[in-house]
């Protein structure tokens, strides 16, 4: 078995039969050029070149000018420089310009063996660690793909928790079904209209959009269902939805930041909103880009107690309050994508959730 392949260079035809002679019976297979021309060409079309052996002083260009150019076409070919007596300083200088060793004239054929078996011995090391490089970054994609397949499942067993909830949720306030998920929608696409891009971002934004009234589900059913204006006490006790929403998430690792959404959904640009009274940039942007959403799709949707308001008469109805109730950058966002779009965004979802009450599963 070939112990690799060794291209000889030298413009001396005795020096190239010598050291293919010579190295052949060590067990190499060898291949000889004429100068560095002719050696860059076979080097270029001949495969499996471990060592390149060339003299320094060649007709036309030099064994350093070769060094150079079989480097850019295999950074990891070995070079060892044949130098006379006269050119060892050059032969030590080629060293630190990527050659390995050097043999000199004329040779002691026991040296020239042992360079080039540790030479051989340093490709063959280079070319095991570089297939080891490649076998392990194979291995850590295959990891990489299990990972995401599993983090995929995890989310959907995420989402299948939250559509769970919600649908808690809606059964017990029969008034707001399908609210939730539109309201995903509308906070989702007027984030992306803001230049929100971050998917984490976006992630938290949907499931605190999707899960923003999840603390109705601690108010009496007296309160929650009650077909008439609720009292001052009734009141008092509905505006404690923020705070049990957001103490049902807290504690939920992957919705900390979706229960800061919740908590502050019903907080107003201008302070009086509720639980905290925060004002302007207080209040998390991810809940300031819901109260628009969720005002859009309060007014716009079927109740018992009203048709839903033309869509020209919200618009008016979002500038009116916007400083007031709205972040202004937030409403203006909202009027730049037109009023067309939004109500294609609705009338969308709608058919979605009519058509395929699971799609926010998939």
């Amino acid at each position: 078995m070939s112990k690799g392949t060794i291209l000889i260079a030298d413009d001396e035809q005795d020096i190239r039969d010598l050291l293919c002679d010579f190295l052949g019976g060590e067990g190499y297979q060898c291949l000889s050029a004429f100068d560095a021309f002719d050696a860059l060409e076979k080097f270029r079309i001949s495969s499996g070149i471990d060592l390149v052996m060339s003299d320094i002083r060649m007709p036309g260009k030099s064994g350093l000018d070769l060094l150079e150019e079989v480097k850019k076409v295999d950074e990891d070919v070995i070079v060892i420089m044949i130098s006379a007596v006269k050119d060892i300083e050059s032969a030590i200088s080629a060293m630190s310009k990527g050659a390995y060793d050097y043999v000199s004239k004329p040779f002691k054929l026991n040296e020239v063996a042992v360079v080039a078996n540790k030479a051989m011995e340093k490709r063959r090391l280079i070319l095991e660690n570089k297939e080891y490089q490649r076998e392990l970054e194979m291995k850590v994609e295959a990891r990489t793909i299990e990972l995401r397949k599993a983090l995929e499942e995890l989310d959907r067993t995420y989402k299948f928790t939250l559509s769970a909830l919600v649908t808690a949720l809606d059964t017990r306030d029969t008034e707001t079904q399908g609210h939730s998920l539109r309201v995903v929608r509308y906070t989702l696409e007027l984030a992306r209209i803001l230049g929100i891009k971050d998917k984490g971002a976006l992630k938290e934004l949907e499931y605190g959009a999707l899960l923003h009234d999840i603390g109705k589900i601690g108010i009496p059913d007296a309160i929650l269902r009650k077909a008439g204006k609720l009292t001052l006490e009734e009141w008092s006790i509905m505006k404690t939805h923020p705070v049990i929403g957001y103490d049902i998430l807290k504690k939920i690792k992957f919705l900390e930041e979706s229960a800061q959404i919740v908590l502050h959904h019903h907080e107003k640009f201008d302070g009086t909103g509720y639980p905290d009274g925060l004002k302007g940039t207080q209040i998390p942007v991810g809940s300031r880009i819901f109260a628009v959403a969720d005002a859009f799709d309060a007014m716009t949707s079927q109740r018992p107690y009203r048709s839903p308001i033309h869509i020209d008469k919200v618009a008016e109805e979002l500038r009116k309050i916007s400083g007031t109730q709205f972040d202004p950058d937030i409403v203006s966002a909202f009027y730049d994508a037109g009023l067309d779009f939004w109500g294609e965004v609705g009338e969308a979802i709608n058919i979605q959730i009519s058509e395929d009450p699971d799609f926010f599963l998939k």
